[in-house]
């Protein structure tokens, strides 16, 4: 039986830990896009480090229909936040692209992700900050997140609880309902997370957690993504010279 509270409070002492031995006094910086895993990441670290050391970057593209969101998000907990809006910086690399080859829609995609993972760090240098990483396990384990954007930070205290857990622990951190409830939007094309993924976050969650599915097809698929992607969750492989 998952217990949210205790996991909650774990996770919080956690945070804590990390911030004595990797960054004492130092500001947790959190990418908020008004979803759940970016809203319970940052409540965590407003238990754990207080709302004076949590800093909140909302990085639109142009216009965000929901953008409203995060802004509720931010005023719930009381942080600073700053708006950085990222479209000229995409677009002037889209811009630069060599025109001699192909441009893949994935790669258009994965340009965004990498501009706010730079915006991010970029406060954070400037704020005596270090990086919160917002993936879930969920999504990790199917590879659904751009590499070197944001799959990236400094800490992660998500990546070992699926949709459904995180879901809970939003409510033990008592926030708006509207933010554990949003559905995942990939914020790139435009499209569910679930309908880009092929499978539900019930499906997915259960088969991780339990090694039960019903769907043969979605298995396949689920397995198949899990294999193609695990390269995103080990460090860089290094050439190690006999010497």
């Amino acid at each position: 039986m998952f217990n949210a509270e205790k996991i909650k409070n774990d996770c919080v002492l956690w945070i804590r830990d990390f911030f004595e031995k990797n960054g004492k006094d130092c500001n947790a910086v959190v990418g908020i896009s008004g979803g759940k895993d970016s809203s319970v990441v940052a409540a965590l670290c407003v238990e754990a480090l207080g709302k004076d050391r949590v800093i909140g970057v909302l990085m639109p593209k142009g216009v965000q229909h929901d953008i409203d969101m995060a802004y509720m998000l931010v005023n719930h907990l009381e942080i600073k936040h700053y708006e950085v809006n990222v479209k000229d910086a995409i677009d002037a690399i889209e811009k630069s692209l060599p025109s001699d080859i192909e441009i893949t829609p994935q790669t258009i995609q994965n340009i965004p992700p990498r501009i706010r993972m730079t915006t991010l760090y970029a406060i954070s240098q400037s704020v005596n900050g270090r990086v919160a990483n917002t993936c879930n396990l969920s999504e990790d384990y199917v590879g659904y997140s751009t590499r070197y954007g944001d799959s990236v930070g400094d800490f992660s205290p998500l990546s070992n609880l699926t949709v459904d857990e995180v879901k809970k622990i939003g409510y033990a951190l008592k926030l708006p309902k509207e933010l554990i409830e949003k559905v995942p939007i990939d914020g790139l094309c435009g499209k569910t997370d679930e309908e880009n993924l092929g499978f539900t976050y019930a499906e997915l969650d259960k088969y991780i957690r339990e090694g039960i599915i019903e769907d043969k097809a979605k298995k396949e698929l689920i397995d198949k993504k899990h294999k193609q992607n695990l390269f995103k969750l080990e460090l860089m492989p290094t050439f190690k010279p006999e010497i």
